[in-house]
């Protein structure tokens, strides 16, 4: 396991089970920053700061920011580093953070952040929850899950998370980060994505459990035919009257289709 060092002095070691990965490209961060565009006011959180690398250049312009980390020993070089009025730590898993919860949070939440690649997928459910008090997201991810993430139907990387997300975001693919970015170097490239949650007028679906149960149980087993994965919700009549084939796959359908089959459902 490599170190890295950061600007403070000494070494810190990337551990395996926090996912960590340090952004060291300084042309990639100020890619970054500028597809971020911070401004001085802005109510943003940074998850997983590790060694300051997007953390320092965000408070260049941000008046505050708020951080969130596991690490014990990279909480104690963020506190020595900056004073408290600049940058408050909230000291935990990101999985379990309260987003909502931060002050003026409602509608105006900025969150970015190199995501631990292996937690990145439950982490995502877990800020969708709070999309509506969030104006936009901007996040390092393996290139392999935000393909997932903004996939079109009818293609090998579309799947359940490319349905539950773009029915709260619009999303975009803005450039891809090589693994020599990173100290340690991943072995697969990264992307960066920006997530701008929906407006509530846009999201259709009447119950919005039931919709997720609906796009869960459809992915459930990929190559089998909706009259089998979905039997638990409809009939293959029932299916037919709502103009979706029951021998169709999940893969086939679009985001709207599932809404239409959530807002069908009489479960």
């Amino acid at each position: 396991m490599k170190s890295q060092r950061s600007e403070q002095g000494g070494h810190h070691r990337a551990r395996k089970r926090f996912g960590q990965n340090f952004l060291q490209d300084q042309g990639v961060i100020h890619d970054i920053v500028a597809a971020i565009a911070p401004q001085a006011d802005d109510c943003m959180v940074e998850i997983g700061p590790g060694l300051a690398a997007l953390t320092t250049p965000l408070l260049d312009t941000l008046k505050h920011l708020h951080v969130v980390e596991i690490d014990r020993d990279l909480i104690a070089r963020l506190k020595q580093r900056f004073p408290a009025g600049r940058l408050t730590i909230h000291e935990g898993d990101a999985l379990e953070f309260d987003f909502a919860s931060l002050p003026q949070a409602a509608g105006k939440l900025r969150i970015v952040g190199n995501l631990p690649y292996n937690i990145s997928t439950p982490l995502l459910f877990h800020l969708a929850a709070c999309a509506g008090q969030v104006r936009d997201m901007h996040f390092m991810l393996q290139k392999e899950v935000v393909e997932r993430m903004v996939a079109a139907p009818g293609t090998a990387a579309y799947g359940r998370l490319s349905v539950m997300l773009q029915y709260r975001f619009a999303m975009e693919l803005l450039f891809l980060v090589p693994p020599t970015a990173f100290s340690p170097a991943p072995k697969v490239d990264s992307a960066i994505v920006r997530m701008v949650p929906l407006p509530a007028t846009a999201l259709g679906a009447k119950d919005e459990a039931l919709f997720a149960s609906i796009v869960a149980a459809a992915f459930s087993q990929r190559r089998k035919m909706l009259r089998n994965t979905l039997a638990g919700f409809f009939t293959p009549a029932a299916l037919q009257a709502l103009d979706i084939a029951a021998t169709a796959r999940a893969e086939e359908l679009a985001l709207d289709d599932f809404v239409r089959l959530a807002n069908a459902a009489t479960v």
